[in-house]
């Protein structure tokens, strides 16, 4: 315990040095969403429906990495309304592809850890996987978003008679910038959060084929194709909805001052 304090001190002092007020802002939100997961996971074991919860509980988590700190802005509003209409498409493709797959419940690999625990817990895991994917998609969405808002943002200031066009286009190549970076992303942490589980398979002998089949394994690859399917789909959305807000922005401006 002593060092888990520890290390979030430091990692307090480096983020409130390095990024000043936003910094320490970071590090508030930070706290404030890992308390959105512990209220999300607590109202779905009541069995409140999981799938209205984990909406509500993303969306929360997106006004708190984007309006708390960034503040309501033009990027940080483009930025939310793309994260959003992902989450929607998002969450009815995954429901289907869980289905299909039927990878809900537990392997035979984690029953020596729950052996000893009631499985009769009245929740659907079919569900339940769906809300997982979809918590482990929301962060990658949120950093891609504000990225290309933020980016398009500074590019329609320094250059105002970029058209919706011109200005998209733009968006799409910055998309494609950070495209690679953030699926390899994807791909490492949830790999080595199951680093251990892979060494197991190895010391077992399981053959490729058993790997690949494997519950455990195949709702790993899921997650990670409908991470990176989830990033993919933003680039277009957020450059989109940035370019649509900062002309609209611009001709409304226009319109108040020919007003006055």
């Amino acid at each position: 315990m002593n060092v888990i304090v520890i290390l979030s001190v430091l990692l307090f002092i480096l983020m409130q040095e390095v990024g000043g007020k936003r910094g320490t802002r970071s590090f508030l939100s930070l706290l404030l969403n890992m308390t959105v997961l512990y209220a999300a996971i607590i109202l779905m074991a009541k069995n409140i429906n999981p799938f209205f919860v984990t909406l509500v509980a993303s969306v929360v988590i997106s006004c708190i990495s984007l309006f708390f700190i960034n503040k309501i802005n033009g990027k940080t509003i483009s930025a939310f309304i793309s994260v959003f209409i992902t989450l929607l498409l998002m969450i009815s493709f995954i429901y289907k592809l869980g289905t299909i797959s039927k990878i809900q419940g537990f392997g035979e690999e984690e029953y020596d850890e729950i052996s000893s625990f009631n499985l009769y817990i009245n929740i659907d895991f079919s569900k339940l996987l769906v809300c997982t994917m979809i918590m482990g998609l929301i962060g990658a969405v949120i950093d891609a978003a504000i990225s290309i808002s933020s980016a398009m943002n500074e590019l329609y200031k320094n250059n105002p008679i970029l058209t919706k066009r011109e200005l998209f286009k733009s968006g799409m190549n910055i998309g494609r910038d950070i495209l690679a970076t953030m699926t390899n992303t994807i791909y490492f942490a949830f790999l080595g959060g199951y680093l251990a589980l892979l060494i197991w398979f190895k010391d077992l002998s399981y053959s490729m084929g058993a790997i690949v089949n494997s519950k455990v394994f195949c709702t790993e690859i899921l997650q990670i194709l409908c991470s990176s399917l989830g990033t993919t789909l933003i680039i277009p959305i957020t450059a989109g909805v940035t370019s649509h807000i900062l002309l609209r922005d611009k001709k409304e401006k226009k319109l108040t001052f020919h007003g006055e």
